[in-house]
């Protein structure tokens, strides 16, 4: 098993996501930080902070610069931060050394390096956001098709009373659906600048500090938070705690999945299921598997991203160290679930007939609970339900329905069989909901560019 499987060529495909990953890249990292130069440079430069000439040049080689990661390895790993050693390449791509003096101006590593992982975790969140439109549009579609379609339904694990295939799929999305409201503000809560300076006060630049980190704010789309929140992480840490919930919501579909698609049940089929390389006959629930490993992944590294909230003082290395080390996984295996999730969604399909078997099994007991309903009409309600539990277990004994042996006992009963209840209804009700709505914005393209074409912001 390779170190990082997300990143394996011979598990990333199971456990990786591509496009979340790209956003999370050495090369991702530096344009972003390179981009937050550039604009600090500019910003200063309108101010009068620098000269004009210098914050053009700077504004100008961070859209152009191509800096080797590896050539910062070193540096990173005695400075404990990549940005001293880009600073040191950068200046040498400007080219400029009297312009190149004026790079980072009153800023601080933890600056540069928080405003950039904000630039890339904006695109993140748009990216998550358009798949889980995507997701629960899917749903919504397999909930409407099949609002009708009448499945046992199952607590602790045994039969219940009826419901639907469309309300089930209705209670894998309505928290999907959550998940993206609530997305909306994390998103708008993280969209935030970070400009403090050596400890949070923004003493090299004086008085215009405030007006500076407004214009940084403003020329990467960003907010201002009025302060610097280098040792204030609640925002990262709900960011943490909305993707084990996110998580933990798709692998309750992975779950159901798992149980639905079980041999002696077989109510759902998943086209292109996992083989076996001995037992020709299985067809394994891989996907629904991955997602539920994932989930459990997410919730224990929620833990250690909860614990990153505590920061000694103004700044904090362990604490800020212990981000690095579990943001990025979190998020692959969140972008991982979304993927897997959707292309689950486009993959199932209920078997109606299954579905009646499991209705009619145990000899038609499903329906006690309505017979004990209807029996309770001719006597006191304690009493039919003891009588129901009673026949119930001679309709298992005997394989004789229990409807036919409620009939032998009280031909003269009122009894309907169970309905789906309000069953369909909530399955329209939540097809209704999917209805498309605005993807977060993503304005900032953070790739890598080649010299003379330019990287707006």
């Amino acid at each position: 098993m390779p170190a990082a499987p997300a990143d394996s060529a011979l598990y990333r495909q199971l456990l990786g996501d591509d496009e979340t990953a790209a956003l999370f890249t050495d090369s991702a990292e530096i344009r972003a930080m390179l981009l937050v130069e550039g604009a600090l440079a500019r910003v200063q430069g309108a101010a009068g902070m620098i000269p004009a000439a210098a914050a053009a040049a700077i504004d100008r080689a961070s859209r152009e610069a191509q800096i080797d990661p590896a050539a910062l390895g070193a540096s990173t790993a005695a400075n404990g931060v990549p940005v001293p050693g880009l600073l040191a390449a950068f200046r040498n791509e400007i080219g400029d050394p009297q312009a190149a003096q004026y790079l980072h101006w009153g800023a601080t590593s933890q600056d540069i390096a928080d405003t950039g992982l904000v630039l890339r975790l904006r695109r993140v969140l748009a990216l998550w956001d358009a798949r889980l439109e995507a997701l629960t549009q899917t749903l919504g579609r397999l909930a409407q098709d099949h609002a009708d379609l009448p499945m046992a339904a199952r607590t602790y694990g045994q039969a219940a009373t009826p419901t639907s295939f469309g309300a089930v799929v209705a209670g894998w999305g309505r928290p999907l659906l959550r998940h993206r409201a609530r997305l909306a503000g994390v998103a708008d809560d993280l969209a935030i600048v970070s400009l403090g300076g050596a400890a949070g006060t923004l003493s090299a630049m004086g008085a215009e500090g405030s007006k500076i980190r407004a214009a940084l704010a403003q020329a990467l789309d960003l907010r201002d938070p009025g302060a610097s929140w280098h040792a204030e992480r609640d925002r990262v840490a709900a960011l943490a705690g909305w993707m084990a919930g996110l998580t933990g919501s798709l692998a309750k579909i992975g779950e159901d999945l798992i149980l639905l698609t079980q041999t002696g049940i077989s109510e759902v089929t998943i086209s292109g299921a996992g083989g076996s390389s001995t037992m020709p006959q299985k067809q394994n629930p891989v996907g629904p598997s991955v997602l539920v490993a994932l989930a459990r992944q997410v919730a224990a590294l929620d833990t250690a991203m909860q614990g990153a909230t505590v920061h000694r003082q103004n700044r904090d290395g362990a604490a800020w160290f212990t981000e690095w080390l579990v943001l990025p996984q979190m998020c692959l295996s969140t972008g991982r679930a979304l993927a897997l999730a959707l292309d689950l969604a486009n993959r199932i399909a209920p078997d109606p007939a299954a579905m009646a078997r499991g209705l009619a099994a145990d000899a038609g007991t499903i329906e006690a609970e309505a017979l004990s309903f209807a029996l309770a009409r001719i006597m006191p309600r304690p009493e039919a339900q003891e009588r129901i539990k009673a026949l119930c277990a001679e309709a298992l004994a005997t394989r004789v329905p229990l409807a036919k042996l409620a009939a032998r006992d009280w031909s003269d009963l009122d009894f309907h069989p169970a309905g789906l209840g309000s069953a369909p209804d909530e399955a329209r009700a939540f097809a209704a909901d999917t209805i498309p709505r605005g993807h977060i914005a993503a304005p900032c393209h953070i790739e890598t560019v080649t010299p003379g074409r330019g990287n707006g912001i």
